[in-house]
């Protein structure tokens, strides 16, 4: 019912009127340009708040509207937002959905394109079941694992928007077994605050969309 009374609402706005959804991620942008910070805060407790509702709608509306973020740099905190693997599906997946909660967020070097996941220092644990010839690695604040490789190109479900894609295919230290079939799209919606999406990988070019996370720079 709900999703027909947002749908109900697109179709009466007039071709100048702009859904709830943008004209706050507008308003998010305006803020930014004069208080960095609180645009933010503001924007990371939207995409929490979007998650705790489990509006997939309202999120795959601010992806389309975000932007690629350029010199993304350092380290990153991160939250998922929203998992939206549902019912039973592969025992595997479900199992990298859990391994995700240890997940603290991203480090990116913009020289080179490349980063990788920081974990918490328990996740070497789960890690270990999971796959148990690959290695974390000891680092101040956790661990770090599962390297990626960046570029900037549209997005997979969203062509018109570009994207950061963080790829996890071309390191070829990362298992075979799921983590090489992610690929994390990412873009900036207000004031260094991102949204992503966890794609996974289901044949030659197409991809289920796993759900949401969020970073931010790291304080």
């Amino acid at each position: 019912m709900e999703q027909a009374t947002a749908e109900g609402t697109k179709r009466r706005l007039k071709p100048d009127q702009k859904t709830p959804v943008a004209e706050r991620v507008d308003e998010l942008r305006s803020l930014a340009k004069k208080e960095t910070y609180v645009a933010r805060d503001s924007s990371w407790a939207w995409f929490k708040e979007l998650g705790e509702r489990r509006d997939q709608e309202a999120l795959d509306e601010v992806f389309a509207l975000g932007k690629a973020p350029k010199g993304l740099d350092g380290q990153t905190d991160g939250i998922l937002v929203v998992s939206l693997i549902q019912g039973v599906l592969d025992r595997g997946l479900g199992l990298l959905s859990k391994a995700y909660l240890p997940w603290k967020g991203k480090r990116f070097d913009a020289a080179s394109n490349r980063g990788d996941n920081l974990l918490t220092g328990f996740a070497r644990y789960p890690a270990k079941l999971i796959w148990p010839r690959y290695e974390t690695e000891a680092v101040p604040g956790g661990r770090a694992a599962f390297d990626f490789e960046t570029r900037i190109e549209p997005g997979k479900h969203d062509p018109d928007t570009r994207v950061l894609v963080i790829d996890y295919a071309p390191v070829e230290s990362n298992p075979d077994h799921l983590i090489r079939s992610i690929r994390d799209e990412l873009v900036e919606v207000a004031g260094g605050a991102h949204l992503g999406k966890i794609l996974y990988r289901t044949g030659e070019d197409t991809y289920s969309n796993l759900g949401f996370f969020a970073l931010r720079p790291a304080a």
